[in-house]
């Protein structure tokens, strides 16, 4: 989070590149099927389906190789980047607060192998919402999900991490805040920006146009 802008890393890494760009949510045809590289760049939010929200840098997607499984899955052996095909990333900032959000799409060759690559993954990035950050529901999103709210920041600032698995892929969606307002970042919040990127990779899985938005 704030303390190491890891999030900022990530999407700036994409960007130096040069590539452009349970309950569960319904499942509409029931076949999780492996992304494109343009089925994950469009999954990602853009600026049309974030109101409230300025992007910080477009939605980008690329192709999986050692470099970004070393950006995606920075643990011994990059664990939980096996079989992965494509990575993903877009980055916010709110329009009427200090709150930054960051998106992060990891595609996958199967639903087996985003379902093994999930706790494995979830114990790295779970950590991002700091020492004493505490769990919170984020309703029905996806086959699995997980939530943390915490204080991040280097003077407290508050924060959020949230990861989801849907079909063949799994998401992330962080949230931080450049100043101590609580206000800034909430639960709510973070459960509404989870749950448009849920519903858009589970729509882009279902073979249609990822349309879901604030």
């Amino acid at each position: 989070m704030r303390n190491d802008r890891w999030f900022v890393a990530i999407a700036a890494a994409l960007l130096l590149a040069g590539c452009g760009g349970g309950a569960e949510i319904d499942t509409g045809n029931g076949k999780a099927v492996a992304l494109t590289k343009e089925q994950v760049r469009k999954t990602l939010p853009d600026g049309g389906a974030m109101t409230g929200w300025k992007a910080s840098t477009r939605p980008t997607a690329i192709e999986m190789n050692q470099l970004y499984r070393s950006v995606a899955c920075p643990i011994k052996d990059n664990a939980g980047c096996e079989n992965s095909r494509f990575f993903g990333a877009a980055t916010f900032r709110r329009e009427d607060s200090a709150a930054n959000a960051t998106f992060l799409i990891i595609a996958y060759d199967s639903e087996q192998a985003a379902r093994e690559a999930y706790d494995v993954l979830w114990s790295y990035y779970g950590k991002r919402a700091g020492q004493r950050a505490e769990p919170f529901s984020i309703g029905p999103i996806g086959e699995k999900r997980d939530a943390r709210f915490g204080s991040p920041g280097f003077h407290g600032e508050p924060g959020t991490v949230t990861q989801a698995r849907v079909g063949t892929t799994l998401l992330w969606t962080v949230v931080d805040s450049t100043d101590k307002d609580k206000k800034a970042v909430t639960k709510d919040g973070a459960r509404d920006l989870a749950m448009v990127l849920a519903k858009r990779a589970r729509q882009a899985q279902n073979g249609d146009a990822p349309s879901a938005a604030l």
